[in-house]
């Protein structure tokens, strides 16, 4: 079950489940607790994970007042003191993975270890110009459907889309009853092309691991190795075959990555698991995923 919790004036919806060494899962762009559904359900025998909807998403309202990356870390900071976390492994996808660098970086003493997923350091001339087709297309799109249509091409993998997966993500987004409104997407997405990470990055000493998909032609594997190489001691991985959103086409695959990293930090090195022939193997394999059952974006 959920629950609002309060962050000065802001009640922010938050669920938890599981036992173990605590990890909190913040999604991007208009998403939801539901965004890392296959990581509540998978996760939960090995650790207690708590996500939660961004200011301006699902059941957590938009404040009056300018959108910042920093703000979202300190509503991220507070989920935490809401539920009694001193520290916990934080996870983070797109935007999600943009809030979990400034977390890590304004309040270093509660991220136990980072996982950035499809992130960035700045946006460059290429993400700035997808990011003003998507502001249009928020505008120019006759419909909800149409958007996602659209928008998530840039989102999944062409396996996604052909083998039905997209088509099911589309009908459970159009049918969540607590909608985004587009004025909120687009402060939204201000706050992350206005986000310049140069400076805060080189200062996260949290063990980190960043995951780039090797198709995704949003925050594309140049990308994530500049995080990468930003932050000192990072562990950067391509997984070929993914576009943006692994943790949802491949989940089972991307559980077990992210649960081996968290185990090292847990046993006290610090330091990612290597990479396994397994691992490249599955990279060429174009694995038939699992169909998502989950809102996303």
């Amino acid at each position: 079950m959920g629950a609002h919790v309060r962050s000065g004036a802001l009640e922010i919806w938050t669920e938890q489940v599981g036992q173990g060494p605590d990890v909190l899962l913040i999604g991007g762009l208009g998403d939801t607790v539901e965004s890392w559904q296959f990581q509540l359900d998978g996760l939960a025998d090995r650790y207690r994970l708590t996500a939660f909807d961004n200011r301006g998403a699902g059941r957590t309202a938009m404040p009056a007042g300018p959108v910042t990356v920093a703000a979202m870390a300190d509503d991220a900071a507070a989920v935490l003191d809401a539920h009694g976390i001193a520290s916990a492994h934080v996870a983070g996808f797109s935007g999600g993975s943009i809030i979990g660098q400034e977390l890590a970086a304004r309040h270093p003493d509660r991220v136990r270890s980072l996982v950035l997923q499809s992130t960035w350091v700045v946006p460059d001339p290429y993400l700035r110009a997808w990011g003003r087709f998507i502001e249009w297309l928020i505008d120019a799109a006759p419909d909800e459907r149409t958007f996602l249509e659209h928008f998530f091409l840039s989102i999944y993998t062409p396996r996604a889309h052909n083998d039905g997966t997209v088509a099911a993500i589309i009908d459970e987004v159009v049918d969540f009853p607590h909608k985004q409104s587009s004025d909120d997407l687009h402060r939204f997405l201000s706050a992350f092309w206005a986000h310049d990470g140069t400076g805060s990055l080189p200062t996260i000493t949290a063990p980190t691991l960043v995951l780039a998909g090797g198709i995704d032609p949003t925050a594309r594997p140049e990308l994530g190795r500049a995080v990468a190489d930003a932050i000192p001691g990072a562990r950067f991985e391509v997984w070929e075959t993914e576009s943006h959103q692994p943790f949802q086409e491949v989940p089972d695959r991307w559980n077990a990555r992210v649960a081996a990293f968290w185990d090292e930090v847990e046993a006290g090195s610090g330091t990612p698991a290597p990479r396994t022939a397994a691992d490249h193997a599955a990279d060429s394999a174009h694995p038939s995923p699992d169909r998502p059952q989950t809102r996303s974006g």
